[in-house]
């Protein structure tokens, strides 16, 4: 999973976390470093999330890297 994500490091992304029970929390913003087993997000805002790539395999998170 993190060879995949390489090419986006720096790009713009839009990262969809899921909440449970049909709720959704949306940021915009691009991916600023990867490690072994999570990935730093940083949004337009300046503030830096973290998630795990086991995020993206159980689709708590959904990427999307496309022109904003």
């Amino acid at each position: 999973m993190r060879k995949k994500l390489e090419p986006y490091v720096g790009k713009k992304a839009c990262i969809r976390y899921s909440l449970g029970r049909n709720k959704y929390e949306k940021y915009q913003g691009k991916i600023i470093q990867l490690f072994p087993n999570l990935f730093l997000f940083e949004e337009e805002n300046g503030v830096t999330k973290c998630f795990s790539y086991s995020d993206i395999l159980t689709k708590t998170v959904r990427l999307s890297f496309k022109d904003f």
